[in-house]
């Protein structure tokens, strides 16, 4: 079953969401309207929240989580991902925020407490060490990343553009299922 409570924490799903069958949502997790969850992606808000914002979109095989809190973390995290964001392939999304029309590229990892701003390109591959912030307006390559140079107005563009276009995509996947 993808979608799962546990302990006394259930999944709450905005409207025209979808979750592939295959994929895993967990526990404390807020989808906002017009998510879409691909195959084998796994959510699991076990121990903090995970709150995905409108018409995001999670790509095969990643993998998103929390941190608890306890005797080596004062305070847990929770997963925090804004509007409108692509995330990559098997990208590893854990106890961070994300801000609006960002993209995380395939294969890329994103650490504890870290945070992206609004507009953040971030390539594949990369590794985002927790704690550490990335600018709005960037493109973010390389493990640590770094800021490699600013968007472009048409990479920017994109960013809103990757969104619309997987809301679309999701939509046509909706319409196979009913």
């Amino acid at each position: 079953m993808a979608i799962r409570s546990f302990k006394d924490k259930q999944p709450k799903i905005g409207e025209s969401v979808f979750i592939d069958d295959s994929a895993v949502v967990i526990g404390d997790v807020t989808l906002g309207d017009d998510v879409s969850i691909w195959p084998t992606t796994v959510l699991r808000g076990d121990v903090e929240s995970i709150t995905i914002g409108d018409g995001t979109n999670v790509q095969d095989g990643s993998v998103l989580h929390v941190t608890h809190a306890g005797k080596y973390t004062a305070q847990g995290h929770p997963l925090k991902i804004g509007k409108g964001v692509t995330i990559g392939h098997r990208a590893v999304v854990h106890a961070c925020t994300v801000g609006d029309y960002c993209l995380i590229g395939i294969g890329a990892v994103i650490m504890d407490g870290a945070v992206l701003e609004d507009y953040v390109m971030l390539g594949a591959g990369a590794l985002v060490p927790p704690g550490k912030r990335l600018e709005s307006g960037y493109l973010y390559v390389g493990a640590p990343a770094k800021q490699a140079r600013p968007l472009k107005e048409s990479e920017k563009e994109f960013l809103e553009y990757s969104s619309r276009q997987y809301i679309q995509l999701k939509n046509e996947y909706l319409k196979m299922k009913d």
